[in-house]
């Protein structure tokens, strides 16, 4: 599986987003009572600084349950969803996700939601000689996010993820071609290759791919000019 290294922004980005007034320090604990929804929003961000994920997702999810009404409990939800991303608990992570999607339908931070629904799939893809549902899978998250929020700096980073997918994708594609190509199964190689023309242009393939092609067509000329029959005299 590939490393991956783009974690959540949740704990910087959505207190901006949201324009929530609560400042909580960052360095230090404090004693302010844990039974308020300020307090127990502060110490599940403090066991996900911590990186004690399983914590923080239940301090957030006792927050929502016991103070659904705090201007703090959507946040929660979102903690949450992030607590099992960079726990890399995907499968939950985007349950979550979805259901953020869901309750929340005009949140202003959907378009970070749905960015990370579509790195759930991401941070799942296998390598190019196994299956690759999970990166079709992130391509059609990253691609409705483009559609739908096309200005959102998240449509910006998931545009290089569509990009990231595609070359995938090609690649796949590639290795399956090449590995056709090696066994002189020409016309099915051609096929391989001409699908990345067609469908996975412009992600670093192209001058590799055009000399199968080139290779491809010669070859099979070659095998159809021999295997023609003489015309008899």
């Amino acid at each position: 599986m590939r490393n991956k290294s783009i974690l959540p922004v949740l704990l910087v980005l959505v207190m901006i987003f949201s324009g929530c007034a609560v400042k909580w320090p960052w360095t230090k604990k404090t004693t302010m009572s844990r039974v308020t929804p300020d307090g127990l929003y502060q110490q599940a961000v403090e066991y996900y600084q911590d990186g004690s994920y399983k914590k923080s997702v239940e301090i957030f999810q006792r927050l929502k349950e016991e103070y659904p009404l705090s201007k703090l409990a959507i946040l929660a939800e979102m903690g949450i969803a992030d607590s099992y991303f960079s726990g890399k608990d995907y499968f939950e992570a985007e349950l979550a996700y979805r259901e953020f999607l869901n309750l929340h339908p005009t949140n202003e931070n959907l378009s970070y939601v749905m960015y990370q629904i579509g790195m759930c799939h991401f941070n799942q893809i296998s390598t190019i000689d196994r299956d690759q549902s999970e990166t079709f899978k992130a391509l059609k998250e990253f691609e409705r996010l483009t559609a739908r929020f096309p200005s959102s700096k998240f449509s910006f980073l998931a545009e290089k993820m569509i990009r990231e997918c595609k070359k995938i994708l090609g690649e796949q594609e590639f290795y399956v071609g090449e590995f056709y190509f090696n066994i002189k199964q020409y016309r099915a190689a051609l096929r391989r290759f001409e699908k990345i023309v067609r469908d996975y242009a412009n992600v670093g393939l192209d001058y590799k791919v055009s000399y199968y092609i080139i290779e491809s067509k010669r070859r099979l000329a070659e095998a159809e000019a021999k295997n023609k029959p003489e015309k008899k005299k």
